[in-house]
């Protein structure tokens, strides 16, 4: 396989100023792969500057029905290269194969929906008191700096960049310093479907120093991030001095609430992957778990034999349903979170250790007695771990849902529908899906509340956060 090792400004690959590079590890051998070009202050310099140029150049300006055409061919090129993607992935954060599959596909869909959207999405002619035309336009900011995570690597990348090229911006994509593989490749392709370049730059490294100079060079006019709560407050910090364009999806602390008159069977076995997929790296990842107490014990029951049934093991493997977590560091994190637990008097039904010696692997784990100031109940494991706790009261219960100061996603089950609209509404969360734990639609909005957030990825409401409305009255 061809790895992606370079930088990708101006439509083509290149070494970094410093020729700097990073060491990819593969986290279900825990052995070296590649080593990655490394950006700089002067790379990030140089590929701003590019993009600033192909935006004045004539991206900005084009007719939105070739604006449309590109974006269909790079879909298409997507689509013809999904497997080499999936593998890229797979290769660097341990994705199982059937996941990184699915998550290409994904990266498609992004693009096809965001080219159908260019010829549809526009302003509005408004009445107004004093007559005359009045309308209002959605014009591109410029230069957009795109930043994404280690946990979804591709996907995510192609729902920032996608908007923003379909509303005319040009783009600065900074992928993970563990997963900039499939970011690279999404340059590369883009360019061979037509984008020209310098509308599309990607710049892997390390985030600190070059996350800093993106925020804060004068020509990036927004910035969209995903990511961890405290560095989303710094880029807010950052931003905040020349009043650049957020958007930021943060941390979670996700809910399950589950109530007796739900069809409980399905929710408990469905349940456990809710949590536990991407082997929990996932900021949606329902690991807060509320159980109506008629029916906690057999739904515990039920979810821990559901739990045992997963697939743990090798990400190459079409039967594996989760791999190793991505990185030693991260095992470690989660392990730390596992110590506190125990300490705490927490009860493990499930899991807890490793299953193998080699790989970052951890077993699915299932906790109960679990108290409201443990760590494992309030904070992000961003790991394999679930807590489930009974309720009796609904109103007790939202208000101990609603007590985290997180606000992504969530799930509520219940065959109630005035039950499901009520509580619909209380739970403080971006997303919600009852009778479901699907958060994630490309036709849709998503983001957070509270300190998951401010903006929105997906749907239309995407490309109004990479736009400016202008409103312009022609007198009579």
């Amino acid at each position: 396989m061809n790895l992606p090792t370079h930088l990708f400004v101006d439509g083509a690959f290149r070494a970094s100023a410093t020729g700097r590079r990073v060491t990819l590890i593969n986290p279900a051998t825990e052995e070296a792969f590649a080593e990655v070009a490394s950006a700089e202050v002067a790379d990030v310099q140089a590929a701003v500057e590019s993009a600033q140029r192909a935006w004045e150049g004539g991206w900005r300006d084009l007719a939105p029905g070739k604006r449309e055409a590109v974006l269909h061919a790079v879909a298409r090129q997507l689509r013809e290269h999904q497997e080499e993607i999936a593998q890229l992935e797979r290769l660097q954060i341990g994705k199982p194969i059937s996941d990184a599959r699915d998550e290409a596909g994904l990266g498609a869909r992004c693009f096809e929906y965001y080219a159908g959207a260019v010829t549809k999405f526009g302003g509005q002619t408004l009445p107004v008191a004093r007559g005359g035309f009045d309308f209002t336009l959605r014009q591109p900011m410029g230069v957009v700096a795109c930043i994404v995570p280690w946990n979804f690597p591709f996907p995510i990348a192609c729902w920032k960049a996608a908007p923003a090229l379909a509303a005319g911006n040009c783009v600065v994509l900074k992928p993970a310093s563990l997963s900039p593989l499939t970011a690279l490749k999404l340059g590369e392709l883009a360019c061979a479907a037509g984008l020209p370049p310098g509308v599309l730059q990607v710049l892997p490294g390390r985030g600190g120093a070059i996350g800093d100079a993106l925020v804060t060079h004068p020509l990036v006019r927004k910035v969209s991030f995903t990511g961890s709560t405290d560095i989303g407050r710094r880029i807010m910090e950052l931003a905040a001095r020349d009043l650049k364009r957020v958007s930021l999806e943060l941390g979670g602390k996700s809910p399950n609430i589950v109530f007796a008159d739900a069809d409980w069977q399905r929710a408990a076995d469905t349940s456990p992957m809710s949590v536990f997929a991407n082997t929990g790296q996932d900021c949606c990842a329902r690991s807060r778990v509320f159980v109506e107490r008629a029916i906690f014990e057999p739904f515990v029951e039920r979810f821990v034999a559901a739990t045992r049934k997963l697939v743990v093991g090798d990400p190459a493997d079409d039967q594996t349903q989760l791999g190793p977590l991505v990185s030693a560091e991260q095992r470690a994190s989660v392990e730390a979170f596992l110590a506190d637990a125990r300490g705490r008097g927490s009860r493990f039904v499930c899991g807890g250790g490793r299953p193998q010696p080699r790989g970052f692997y951890l077993e699915p784990t299932v906790l109960l007695d679990v108290g409201a100031d443990d760590r494992c109940w309030r904070e992000e494991i961003f790991g394999p771990v679930v807590a489930i706790v009974p309720f009796d009261d609904e109103a007790a219960m939202l208000r101990a849902v609603n007590a985290s100061p997180y606000g992504l996603s969530g799930s509520l089950w219940t065959n109630n529908l005035s039950r499901a609209l009520r509580v619909s509404r209380a739970v403080q969360s971006g997303v919600l899906s009852v009778n479901s734990h699907s958060s994630v639609h490309v036709e849709a909005p998503f983001g957070g509340f509270k300190q998951s957030g401010l903006g929105r990825d997906l749907g239309m409401a995407a490309l109004e956060g990479f736009t400016e409305l202008k409103n312009v009255y022609v007198a009579e």
